[in-house]
Parts: structure tokens; sequence; C-alpha cells
């Protein structure tokens, strides 16, 4: 199954602790672009409907539709675009969307009248770096009307305990990664292993996707490129999944 990115609009605003960092403002500070203006992506905005020249869908079936990454899918300024990319999403119902979000209070006055139970091709995504925005974003993640949900412990900026939340057998699962670019926050492995402990014990599917920039195994620092996180992070993956065989 293929993986691509769609961002119908761009830039955000700071909201939790683990936006203080956020890699948007980053990149874009390197373009000279202010990342608090939140703006339509008139060249992207209609790619999942964009078809080649034999009227083929450019964006094939079956492929994950990471969308909103560069932004917020619920934040209020996109409001009014939002009802067109739910026609787009409605219209490919070949192709899974998952959407991140730290707004998930806004879930419920942002979904189509059509949405019932959920759509089976959209997965939300809740961010929660930290235990505080853990309490506050996942009981309404679970009392949602949303047919696959999944948690992103990213930024992780602390151990987070999700037993209580894994027990419902809502979560399909949980994904933990570290902080990139300057000034990025500690991920601690142990932050991480500890975490996957409670998914194996709640049969919940387990994934670290990435190390972030400042990683510490067993006490020590590793100064981590970016361009290396994500392998790094793999092999930190396949210790893990050593561990479950023993």
């Amino acid at each position: 199954m293929s993986s691509m990115q769609w961002n119908p609009w761009h830039g955000c605003h700071r909201c939790s602790p683990g936006c203080k960092n956020c890699y948007v403002y980053y990149l874009d500070a390197l373009r000279d672009r202010n990342a608090s203006v939140v703006v339509k992506n008139k060249t992207s905005f209609n790619n999942p409907i964009k078809k080649d020249r034999h009227g083929q869908y450019k964006i094939p079936p079956g492929t994950v539709l990471g969308s909103c990454f560069t932004s917020d899918f619920f934040i209020e300024e996109a409001d009014e675009w939002r009802g067109e990319a739910w026609d787009m999403i409605r219209q490919r119902g070949d192709v899974t969307f998952l959407i991140p979000t730290k707004r998930i209070e806004r879930f419920a006055e942002c979904v189509p009248e059509d949405w019932g139970e959920g759509w089976d091709n959209v997965v939300i995504a809740v961010s929660c770096e930290n235990q505080e925005m853990a309490d506050k974003r996942l009981p309404i993640l679970l009392n949602a009307k949303i047919r696959h949900k999944l948690i992103f412990v990213a930024p992780i900026l602390e151990y987070v305990e999700l037993d209580g939340y894994l027990q419902s057998g809502e979560i399909e699962q949980v994904s933990v990664g570290g902080e990139s670019y300057e000034n990025a926050r500690i991920c601690d492995f142990d932050w991480v292993r500890r975490i996957c402990g409670v998914c194996l014990k709640n049969n919940v599917e387990f994934d670290f996707h990435q190390t972030g920039g400042r990683f510490v195994k067993d006490g020590k620092l590793y100064r981590i490129k970016h361009c290396d996180e994500h392998s790094q992070a793999k092999k930190g993956m396949a210790f893990l999944e050593g561990l479950e065989k023993k």
C-alpha cells in the first residue's frame, strides 16, 4: 500500500506545548514565510480528484493519503474550505485519508451531515505530546463517531500513560515520534519502550516513526540528523520487536 501527502491548506497557530518548536514554523521561516497565516493551497487543493490524460486518478486506489500535515484539518480558518475537502474524500472512497489533529474538540461541528457513524476511508489520529494533552483530547476521541482511531504521541515530551484509553478497544494504533530540527526536545527511548509495552498488553499496534533530533537511549544522548530520524527509529522498532519475541 503506497502513501502520499495531501495538504489542502497550509499554516497553523500554536495551541499546546507540542507546538513550541513546530516543524512547519521552522521550515517556513527558512523560506521567509509566515506559518501562522492559514492559506488554501490552490495548486494542490484538488489533488485527490485530479486525473491524468487517460482519465485515471493521479492518486491511485489503495493509497494512504496523509492529510493536512502542514496545518490542522479542523482549524477554524479552514471552515470555509472543509466542505469541498469532505466532498473529495467522499468521492475517493478507494483512498484512505489519514488526518492528524490537535483540535479533536472541533470534530463534531466539522463533519458533514452524512457522516453517520463515520466513513470507512477516514482515519483520525489525535496528537498528544504529554499526559495533560492526552487526558484532555483522548476522552473526546473515544466518544467520537469515528470508525478508525489512532493516537500520535508526537512530539513526545514525556512518558504518556495510555493504558486506560487502550483498554476501550477503540484505538487501532499508537505511533510515537520525537521532535525535529533546531531546539528539538529530548525523546527518551525508555518512554517509547514503556508505551510499546502498554500497547502489547492491550493488543494495540505500535509504531515508532522517528527518533527526533535529540534521542536518549540508556542514559546517553544522541544527536540525530533529520535525514536519519526515521531509519534510526526503525532500528528501535526492530529492538522492540525482538523483546516481544523473547
